[in-house]
């Protein structure tokens, strides 16, 4: 504004300079606010909110302070070693034996004098063999009917016929394409190196494809496993079709992961991959899962955590609202880790009431409408709306205060979906999210995912019943 402008509307009398200094005020909060808003995102990161530790610029880093010890870091003298252990004698293919040459006086050691004093000392190198695909041609002769002089030519066997390659081959290109997140092409330079094998790119979708129209069967009984169970881990995170939004689901009990590929993260989807499950579902406040009943859910303690830092972080109010929560979430987590050593419930659950008994009030009071409560009444009551669902640990076997088992499943989908950009194809979505179910579901069960791919593809080939991972 210039001064000729502020001039005249001093001289429009005060009705008018009371309505400009108004307008003025509305704006400058208009753009407070805006500020606020654009601060707070601008300090958000994985600490104090859910987006990942990939995003995080790297200003952010904690930055490491020294040990106030002032030891080095690594191992510290006279600690207990941790070698690596020998493998059994009848473990070993070869033994090579070495005998002192000479003593240190001089003397040479002869044949007829290598009789050992004692036990060897004994070093074991463990080494690959020269890895070489090994080629089986099959030949179908002819032959001519000597009666009606008719040509007749062998048939292939059904395990051979669908392929030109074995099923340890393709287990393989299956296990480094899923496990492992090796890209088509780098998969084509590891199969010749590694293996001596041609192979194409092509070829590698195709061994994709077979291997996840195998895993239809097993993915469905582990479907029907995971709703069974008595407790379950539930996430969900982004996905890509053909560069468009969609959503990874996955539920994960103690050694069961199913993922499922959905349009959106909206409840409909939860819905069916619950279906009627009577699982203890733990999940993050994500509004997907409200259609639950409170009795059987737990909600993510490290997810409320990561929300009051970002509070703790603001001012006044929501400054002591959010230093309350980390203050309660440290006592918690200090109540389950004493719990997971000791098994002592009746200890934990009067730990926890001492916890509800100051959260409570608390939450009703920051829940309250003044103004002073903006930024955390919302969080206050829907903290109290899901009451019950915050302590489901404390009396439930086998539930956990946190998600965490879940988030863990859910990495090796996202370093996936980041290096492929998602699925090109329906069909596509369905093959990861089998592939995917299997290979996290080995990892759970601490099972080879090569061998049971090669057990899966085996039998596909023979069209005998797929194996099962339940």
């Amino acid at each position: 504004m210039e001064r000729a402008e502020a001039e005249a509307i001093y001289d429009a009398g005060r009705e008018v300079v009371v309505e400009v200094l108004l307008a003025m005020d509305r704006r400058i909060q208009q753009l407070e606010a805006r500020v606020e808003k654009l601060e707070r995102q601008l300090a958000s990161n994985s600490r104090n909110s859910s987006r990942p530790p990939s995003s995080d610029p790297p200003r952010t880093l904690p930055k490491r302070g020294k040990d106030p010890s002032g030891r080095k870091p690594g191992g510290q003298p006279g600690h207990e070693g941790h070698g690596r252990e020998l493998l059994p004698t009848a473990a070993v293919e070869e033994i090579i034996e070495h005998w002192p040459e000479r003593c240190r006086c001089g003397h040479v050691f002869a044949l007829g004098e290598r009789v050992a004093l004692s036990e060897p000392k004994r070093h074991q190198v463990e080494e690959l063999p020269a890895l070489a695909v090994t080629v089986t041609e099959h030949r179908c002769e002819r032959l001519r009917c000597p009666d009606c002089g008719v040509q007749s030519t062998g048939e292939l066997p059904g395990g051979v016929a669908q392929s030109s390659f074995g099923p340890r081959l393709q287990a393989a290109v299956a296990a480094l394409s899923v496990r492992n997140r090796v890209s088509r092409r780098d998969a084509v330079e590891l199969c010749e190196e590694l293996f001596g094998a041609r192979i194409a790119t092509g070829t590698i979708d195709q061994i994709l494809a077979r291997t996840g129209e195998a895993l239809a069967a097993p993915h469905e009984d582990l479907l029907d496993h995971a709703r069974g169970s008595a407790h379950l881990n539930v996430d969900e995170t982004g996905w890509r079709l053909r560069g468009s939004q969609r959503a990874l689901w996955g539920a994960f009990s103690e050694n069961v992961a199913v993922f499922q590929i959905s349009p959106s993260r909206h409840e409909d989807h939860a819905k069916e991959l619950l279906s009627d499950t009577k699982a203890v579902i733990t999940s993050d406040r994500w509004w997907a899962y409200s259609h639950l009943p409170l009795r059987r859910r737990q909600i993510c303690w490290a997810h409320l955590r990561r929300d009051f830092k970002a509070h703790a972080e603001g001012l006044a109010a929501e400054k002591e609202f959010g230093e309350l929560g980390l203050s309660i979430c440290e006592r918690l987590f200090w109540a389950w880790e004493c719990f997971s050593h000791t098994s002592d419930r009746r200890e934990l659950e009067r730990q926890i009431r001492v916890l509800q008994r100051e959260l409570k009030p608390a939450l009703r009071r920051f829940a309250g409408k003044a103004a002073r409560y903006k930024y955390v009444s919302r969080m206050a009551r829907n903290l109290l709306k899901l009451w019950p669902a915050l302590w489901t640990f404390t009396a439930m076997q086998g539930v956990q205060p946190t998600n965490n088992h879940a988030e863990r499943a859910l990495r090796g989908a996202v370093i996936y979906r980041k290096l492929s950009l998602g699925s090109q194809s329906e069909d596509g979505e369905r093959r990861i999210a089998r592939l995917l179910s299997a290979s996290i579901t080995c990892r759970l069960q601490g099972r080879s995912l090569h061998a049971y791919l090669i057990e899966l593809l085996s039998a596909h080939a023979r069209g005998d019943p797929a194996p099962l991972l339940t």
